[in-house]
């Protein structure tokens, strides 16, 4: 087996990035510099909020992974949703992990995950410099059969796949 060291990412990147503004449950500015917290790491995901049954998913399986990510890196889940459109969502599907508001910031559209035609789901990964710098070292889109939902997986495993399947906000008991 390879050890990390002599892993190359495909999607490795080193761009200093701005100190951005979100905005969290409270309405009070949080700056990303602040959401790394002791770590040297974040890894940040770009959830497009809570219309979108995929990006729900992926959230819900975050919320069974969390402890292991926070062991290794700050974690946090940003969208387009208004501070209490994201906190009365993400209480109702019980998420455990911090969500902050990019609405009205350029964010999304300046990491390359919003055009004004459409936005995607993905994650970007930072690191703090010892000077201060925010970094962005990786980046990944989410869709469907990614390395980021298990579900996709399991269903690989079917005789026909997913056959056609795709999220639900709310499925029947």
């Amino acid at each position: 087996m390879e050890s990390d060291k002599t892993i190359k990412m495909k999607n490795e990147i080193k761009q200093v990035v701005d100190d951005y503004i979100f905005k969290d449950w409270d309405d009070k500015d949080v700056r990303l510099s602040s959401l790394f917290g002791s770590n040297k790491d974040l890894i940040l995901i770009h959830n497009m909020g809570r219309q979108c049954p995929y990006c729900t998913m992926w959230a819900d399986g975050f919320n069974g992974v969390l402890d292991h990510l926070k062991d290794r890196a700050a974690f946090v889940v940003v969208s387009p949703d208004s501070p209490q459109t994201q906190k009365a969502f993400a209480t109702s599907r019980e998420w455990k992990f911090k969500m902050l508001s990019a609405k009205g910031s350029s964010f999304n559209k300046d990491m390359g995950f919003e055009s004004k035609d459409e936005a995607q789901p993905g994650v970007s990964v930072f690191q703090k410099t010892r000077d201060g710098k925010i970094l962005r070292v990786a980046k990944d889109e989410f869709g469907p059969g990614d390395h980021y939902c298990v579900v996709w997986h399991f269903f690989d495993l079917l005789p026909n796949g997913a056959n056609g399947w795709s999220p639900k906000l709310k499925y029947e008991k």
